[in-house]
């Protein structure tokens, strides 16, 4: 069973859907979208194999005070 995304595509698991992960077992960002703070925290993300997204993210510029 692949752990992340990036594990099920190199197996040809193209369907694959990963199990539902609490997000107080991982931390939101402030980092803007888009920014190579924000890539660093989406590609740690893969790598532990979490969910690329976390409720709490900053998702615009006007979010600054959302993301915990």
């Amino acid at each position: 069973m692949p752990k992340s995304v990036l594990e099920a595509i190199k197996q040809g698991q193209w369907n694959y859907e990963p199990e539902p992960v609490d997000e107080k077992r991982f931390s939101s960002t402030r980092a803007m979208p888009g920014t190579d703070e924000k890539l660093a925290v989406l590609a740690e993300r893969v790598r532990a194999g979490l969910p690329l997204w976390h409720g709490c993210d900053r998702k615009d510029y006007d979010d600054v005070d959302q993301a915990t």
